[in-house]
């Protein structure tokens, strides 16, 4: 190393300390700053999905007809027009009216284009028409209504939170973006950088780059220091080496990366509880807070359900386990490929291995030899919008057959059934490891039926270390329904596990028990250095503040500030306010409780939580009446809401209005139909307005849940009544196998 590169290297290292001293602070300077020096990044960023994810309204961006173009939805003409350089739409409004509303942003380009109206309070919504962007000869080229079945009342109506740029969006599509919201006003004043996702939303503010390569563009002197950045975003495998016995080649070392994290904080599920703090420099969990492996997202084997933007699926896999990155397949600045298709997974795979005569077992070069037909399959989301699953899962039409899972096998061969499929794996994969039911789908679909076995099965999965750290974290949060001894051994140990995940799983899991061993459990997490740990924790903790000794109070201050900072952060929805009334209301500080829930209400109105728990509190100071106001006024803001009809039927009840109580059950049961919970209460309502009713009802309650306690419901409720004697003996004759002897006896001596 020459005398000049020595100095040069030991100058910057001197200048990164004297700025981390001082408190420097990088700044943005966009991406038209990067270009000199990095042509080859920048033509591909140009025109990448990256660099058009959000346009302002104009010639160049608008892709759809605003030639005076209709489009007919319900019944009812909108209208796409241009006045001079500027494009409109008249569209219906949340009063049922149409009005003319000006496009000021595009979203996205392929396979689809989205576009958005700002309001005069900062908002900008997206409108529900979309423009289909493929060709015609793959049925594109035309608006569709991306929710033709919502109403007002819908959280993705398109006035709604759900269509919300500022909360929903704006992190992702836009360069170094602040929220602005005013809780004063409930205005935004939202600002970015960079309208786009440009350089700097990975690499991080770009000043002090320029500032060490301003006068010597030999980069490689500056290589000591991230090139002025915080963040090194390269490959965590440098080498990969082949091992004897191995398909696949082997990492020689996995260094630590950013490179995944700063990938994920788009390319995730996530709720934002930060803007201040830095997912990279520290853990992605210091700014967001990662959604599991949960039944609203993904199927019971971890394959995608709902939108999950991959990174979940992504921790799920082997390839993670491996020491992959997203660059390993993608080029980081298109977004394409790195390589054909065909080419990505022989990088480690050896071709020779996964022929289509030893593996695919399908015509070579076909759509159904490509190894992502079967590991990747995709779920159309948007209407349009195919999107791999990035879980690379094995097919295991045998785990299917037995957990309700879609495969790829069936999916392609429709007529075909899982066994079908099971059979023709095994006659190509005679040894194949997986010819067996071990999987973690096994204890999640047994918490979905809560099966008896589920608990003990769930427990396995939490503490088997081969198991991904996503899964394991998931299995925990699902534990919560089954606590017990050796649950609670289970969560005290996940408790001290390194992962951030495990440990917030084991935060969710703890929910079952009582406070004093709920607070031996969560109490070392209050000092957790991961932001979202010890506020979840603090968050978990305050509802028993009543309990709480001084000391106690004493440690569980400053991360339950932490908390409530994320609620403040998040008051532009219902949940910020809500939260942050139920701290309030643990606290005793109940008049600040209730005007955050009314708060909760006026910020998004279609919020169900808000109305639900406002009404405990007042039932809570005896003010039944007050509560049921309150519930029914949820109901007018969101009808079609099975837990505020359910809700609304137990306030009845206590006000011994049982008739009125039992027809909204009915409505809570027609609008949530699988929620064995409704099904049981509103049987139960029945018992002396209509037997035969009350009898279906708690027969559904049974069959939904699979809980004996259901089955015993019914059966004692039949035996009450002389008339019902066959169908109370023909419930015991189901009850046996489920209870013990000397309960039976009991039971069947109450038979006339």
């Amino acid at each position: 190393m020459s005398k000049l590169s020595y100095f040069l290297r030991l100058f910057t290292a001197f200048l990164l300390c004297a700025f981390s001293f001082i408190g420097f602070t990088a700044e943005y300077v966009g991406s038209k700053t990067c270009v000199n020096c990095h042509e080859d990044a920048y033509q591909d960023w140009q025109g990448s999905q990256h660099q058009l994810a959000m346009q302002h309204a104009s010639k160049e961006s608008i892709l759809g007809d605003f030639n005076n173009a209709e489009f007919i939805s319900n019944g009812k003409v909108n209208r796409f027009y241009t006045k001079g350089d500027q494009y409109w739409v008249n569209i219906e409004g949340p009063d049922g009216k149409f009005h003319d509303y000006q496009i000021k942003y595009t979203f996205g380009v392929e396979p689809l284009q989205q576009y958005m109206v700002e309001f005069d309070d900062g908002r900008v919504q997206l409108i529900p028409f979309t423009w289909d962007a493929r060709l015609k000869s793959e049925g594109g080229q035309r608006w569709y209504d991306l929710y033709p079945d919502k109403t007002t009342t819908d959280e993705f109506y398109w006035t709604n939170t759900g269509q919300n740029w500022n909360f929903m969006c704006a992190d992702c599509h836009s360069t170094n973006l602040n929220k602005n919201y005013n809780p004063e006003t409930n205005e935004y004043k939202t600002t970015w950088s960079e309208i786009s996702v440009g350089c700097e939303a990975c690499h991080g503010p770009g000043s002090e780059h320029l500032n060490l390569t301003k006068d010597n563009k030999n980069t490689d002197t500056l290589s000591t220091s991230n090139f002025g950045f915080n963040r090194d975003l390269s490959k965590a495998v440098k080498e990969w080496v082949y091992e004897e016995g191995k398909p696949a080649l082997q990492p020689r070392s996995i260094e630590k990366t950013d490179q995944v994290q700063v990938c994920a904080q788009c390319h995730s599920r996530r709720t934002q509880i930060s803007e201040s703090n830095d997912h990279v420099a520290g853990e992605f969990q210091d700014r967001y807070l990662l959604s599991m492996i949960t039944p609203q997202l993904y199927h019971n084997d971890g394959q995608i359900y709902d939108e999950d933007y991959v990174y979940g699926s992504f921790l799920q896999s082997k390839m993670a386990e491996k020491g992959v990155t997203c660059s390993n397949c993608h080029n980081p600045h298109s977004a394409e490929l790195a390589v054909p298709e065909e080419a990505v997974c022989a990088q480690c795979h050896s071709p020779a291995d996964y022929s289509p005569e030893k593996h695919t077992f399908h015509e070579a070069n076909s759509e159904a030899s490509q190894c992502t037909t079967c590991h990747m399959p995709t779920t159309t989301y948007m209407q349009v919008d195919p999107r791999r699953d990035h879980s690379w899962q094995i097919p295991r039409p045998n785990l299917s057959e037995l957990t309700q899972t879609p495969n790829v096998c069936t999916s392609c061969h429709e007529g075909e059934s899982n066994k079908w499929a099971n059979n023709s794996l095994k006659k190509w994969f005679p040894n194949s490891k997986h010819n067996n039911q071990q999987h973690f789908s096994v204890a999640f679909y047994a918490s979905s039926i809560n099966h008896a076995s589920a608990g003990d099965a769930l427990i396995n999965v939490a503490q088997d270390s081969t198991q991904s750290d996503i899964i394991r974290a998931s299995s925990l949060q699902r534990l919560a329904a089954y606590p017990s001894d050796k649950a609670k051994q289970a969560l005290k140990e996940s408790i001290k596990n390194d992962n951030d995940m495990v440990r917030i799983g084991a935060i969710k899991g703890s929910a079952g028990y009582a406070f004093k061993e709920r607070w031996i459990l969560l109490q070392p997490l209050l000092t957790d250095p991961v932001y979202a740990v010890r506020t979840e924790a603090a968050g978990a903790l305050v509802r028993y503040w009543s309990a709480l000794t001084v000391q106690q109070r004493a440690e569980i201050k400053k991360p339950l500030a932490e908390y409530i900072d994320i609620q403040m952060f998040n008051r532009d929805r219902g949940f910020g306010y809500t939260n942050l009334a139920n701290v309030y209301r643990s606290q005793g500080k109940n008049e600040l409780a209730i005007e955050a829930y009314q708060q909760a209400m006026k910020v998004e109105p279609i919020f169900i939580n808000s109305y639900i728990n406002l009404a405990d509190l007042y039932r809570s100071q005896k003010q039944e009446i007050i509560g049921f106001d309150t519930l029914m006024k949820g109901i007018i803001a969101k009808p079609d809401s099975g837990p505020l009809n359910y809700t609304a039927g137990l306030s009845l009840l206590r006000q011994k209005q049982s008739q009125k109580a039992a027809n909204f059950f009915k409505k809570a049961t027609e609008l949530t139909a699988d929620n064995p919970q409704y099904w049981l209460v509103y049987g139960l309502s029945l018992e002396n307005i209509n037997l035969t009713t009350a009898d279906y009802a708690l027969n559904q309650a049974f069959k939904l849940s699979g809980n004996p306690e259901h089955l015993y419901a019914r059966c004692d409720m039949l035996l009450k009544h002389q008339s019902a004697g066959v169908k109370a003996k023909a419930c015991l004759e189901d009850l046996t196998p489920y209870a013990p002897a000397n309960m039976m006896q009991q039971l069947k001596a109450r038979l006339q």
